[in-house]
């Protein structure tokens, strides 16, 4: 893997040679949070400010899926990526309808993150936080009754108090979003920040990705552009209503591996 674009948190350990792998503790220097989010609130951006970022994959042609999921469209270096982004994260921000169709499971602990992540006073594994309006979940799976940590799930104030309790019931901690059954995606950053959740990573899908857009709250997209084309109908990373005016992101990094690119935006403001 090697880097296309000097920028100026890869300086750190320097463009990796053509023929050579990112080691992960590379591509956690590379893919860090901005520094201010554990210093002091007069330093930036302030302890307690969250920072949201989004990872997806996405074909040539626009598809973030193939057959429903994202696997058949990603890589070995895209899933270490995936990985390297998970061990940094304070919590993983999910769809229901992804848990369901990826089979999620607990993030797991790695012994690779694990000095960094005490270091920043992060415990062993991030949470998962299921954002769901329906509360349409399966609450034997091992994502709610297996973690390291509480999964969180997200749903609104209107929300059904049967399923409330069978997510409680299950070990999950149930976090109020929203007005009715809808979750508010600012609210739901700001909760979770509250929560001292503020490392914010979600994954999709495309649906909640595009909420997170349409809310203007998305700090950073790490995009990894798969050299493939699928044709079809297959979601766009990002769906649901469009923003009035595009909003601008600029190019913070990218690296490239077997004709993938693997890129980084961030907001103008950010």
């Amino acid at each position: 893997m090697r880097s296309l674009f000097p920028v100026t948190d890869l300086t750190t350990t320097g463009p990796a040679a053509p023929d050579r792998e990112w080691s992960l503790d590379e591509l956690a220097e590379a893919y860090a949070y901005p520094a201010e989010l554990t210093a002091a609130p007069s330093a930036g951006l302030g302890a307690g400010t969250p920072w949201l970022r989004a990872n997806m994959v996405s074909t040539l042609d626009g598809a973030a899926q193939h057959d429903g999921r994202s696997q058949p469209i990603s890589c070995a270096a895209d899933m270490r990526i995936f990985g390297t982004l998970r061990g940094l994260a304070d919590v993983v921000i999910a769809g229901a309808e992804t848990v369901r169709l990826e089979g999620y499971r607990p993030a797991r602990a790695r012994e690779a993150f694990a000095a960094r992540r005490a270091a920043a006073g992060q415990g062993p594994a991030p949470a998962v936080a299921v954002v769901t309006g329906s509360m349409d979940l399966d609450f034997s799976l091992p994502l709610f009754t297996e973690p390291l940590v509480p999964t969180l799930v997200l749903t609104g104030a209107g929300a059904l108090a049967d399923r409330i309790a069978a997510a409680r019931k299950a070990g999950a901690e149930v976090v109020i979003a929203g007005d009715g059954t809808r979750v508010d995606p600012a609210r739901a950053v700001r909760e979770l920040a509250g929560r001292g959740l503020t490392r914010q990573l979600t994954e999709g899908g495309p649906r909640l990705l595009g909420q997170f857009v349409a809310a203007g709250v998305l700090d950073e997209l790490c995009l990894t552009i798969s050299p493939m084309l699928t044709a079809g109908d297959a979601q766009r990373i990002a769906g649901g209503p469009g923003v009035t005016v595009p909003e601008r992101f600029f190019l913070a990094s990218l690296l490239e591996e077997a004709g993938f690119l693997f890129t980084r935006y961030r907001r103008t403001d950010s």
